[in-house]
């Protein structure tokens, strides 16, 4: 640990940051403070700190506002939230918003200086795994591929304009993060980011959740009801899988985004919609304008802007800070000291297809941690994600015309074998080796040879 690491202490309780400020100095910091988040800000674009501990809740700017600001030009800065919320709901939202960790009031010192050391453990482990780039996770997002930092470079610009977005990519692949990064860094971001589900919400619900509603408007309608337009003024409003828009709503939704007004369901008075829209979807729009499926002219308004996420196959060199990012998360959300994984299944990793992008990586070491028994991460729920592949591979039927490489498949054989062994055997070598027939000095070969670890 740094003994003179900079520390950024934001509460808007003057007696908060005095306690910090006091414990942390004499802990060996360089400690600042700042009473709001609109000072923080001012105070990380005038130097860098190596953490921001800031509270969630606070006039001016609060914590995840001033964390998304600060990603856009000091992505290394980890932050560390403090909420007098003990809702696990409030405290996952700052996970998911980046932040490396959560703390409620009141706290306790011994907690606090533990959680400091690993977010600065972490930050060494981000800078010695990827030599050359920055650590943090930019926007929230993880990666330093050249796909990824095309769109770190692509986001702050499109914040800056006042255009709408279209965000395009396949499920799972954070499209919902470039929307928050988008608003969070524009000039609507004290103002309200506003979700609504296209395809979530039954096409007869769906114009008066839009639009809102006048009492009496129909069955039910026992009161005025505002909608997400009107909840999104002065801010954004997110449409998201806007491709599974019916197609009489893709009329009403299209003069709001050329008149920038709209009228509640049943009612006659217009209401002006000071709302930047940011859409996305799975599918290909434009195919889908072809086939007669979404409006053409709705296409374009959307499409000033377009953002496109590629697969997390096409960025694999991004999946070992992924797992390394959600290996400590999840360790630390459930108490457990879990190690990194091993090379061999951070090979095997590599190698998978992961057609849920980086929501199926996530949700498969969340059940990775969960069910490990030790701090050693065990191959067995890893393997399980990718015997189709590696079976099409090893099947003679397989044989691509340009031919294969037969000692690869048979070395991926072998350590499939290896740690299937050695599942069974509960991590014996020598009762692996005896399961595999094979003699304890060929299994230490073998081992070594595929770089697993004891």
């Amino acid at each position: 640990m740094a003994p003179r690491a900079s520390i950024l202490v934001v509460d808007d309780e003057r007696s908060i940051r005095d306690m910090l400020s006091i414990y942390l100095k004499r802990e060996g910091f360089d400690v600042s403070c700042a009473p709001d988040g609109q000072a923080a800000l001012e105070c990380c674009q005038a130097q860098k700190y190596d953490i921001v501990i800031a509270d969630i809740k606070m006039p001016r700017l609060d914590g995840i506002a001033l964390l998304h600001r600060v990603r856009e030009f000091a992505p290394e800065t980890i932050f560390i939230m403090i909420t007098a919320f003990a809702s696990l709901e409030s405290a996952r939202d700052s996970m998911r918003q980046d932040a490396w960790d959560y703390i409620t009031k009141p706290f306790d010192v011994d907690d606090i200086r533990r959680r400091i050391d690993e977010a600065l453990s972490r930050k060494i482990a981000l800078v010695e795994a990827a030599p050359g780039q920055a650590a943090g996770t930019p926007f929230g997002m993880i990666g330093s591929s050249a796909a990824m930092r095309k769109i770190f470079d692509l986001i702050p610009r499109a914040a800056s304009a006042k255009s709408n977005v279209l965000i395009t990519g396949e499920s799972g692949t954070g499209k919902e993060l470039v929307a928050r990064a988008i608003h969070y860094h524009s000039n609507r971001s004290e103002n309200a980011f506003v979700v609504i589900n296209c395809g979530g919400i039954p096409e007869n619900l769906l114009e008066s959740e839009l639009f809102g509603y006048k009492k009496g408007a129909f069955t039910g309608a026992q009161q005025d009801k505002k909608g997400f337009l009107h909840a999104a003024d002065s801010g954004t409003l997110f449409l998201d899988e806007v491709g599974d828009l019916p197609p009489a709503l893709q009329v009403k939704l299209l003069r709001v985004v050329q008149e920038r007004t709209f009228t509640p369901v049943g009612a006659t008075d217009e209401h002006k919609a000071d709302v930047r829209f940011i859409a996305a979807t799975n599918k290909d729009l434009a195919a889908e304008v072809q086939a007669g499926r979404f409006r053409e002219d709705l296409f374009y308004r959307l499409n000033v802007i377009n953002i496109h996420l590629p697969p997390l196959r096409e960025r694999r060199e991004d999946i070992p800070v992924l797992v390394e990012f959600f290996t400590r998360k999840f360790a630390r959300e459930m108490g457990k000291d879990v190690g990194p994984v091993s090379p061999f299944i951070m090979e095997c990793l590599c190698d998978c297809p992961f057609p849920g992008n980086v929501r199926e990586l996530e949700n498969l070491i969340e059940k990775s941690v969960a069910l490990a028994k030790t701090s050693i991460m065990l191959p067995d729920v890893f393997v399980e994600q990718q015997p189709d592949a590696a079976d099409a591979d090893e099947s003679p039927e397989g044989i691509p015309p340009g031919g294969l490489m037969l000692d690869e498949i048979l070395d991926r054989i072998e350590r499939r074998h290896i740690d299937a062994a050695l599942r069974q055997s509960g991590g014996s070598i020598k009762k692996a080796a005896q399961l595999l027939g094979i003699t304890f000095r060929s299994m230490r070969y073998r081992l070594q040879k595929h770089g697993i670890a004891k």
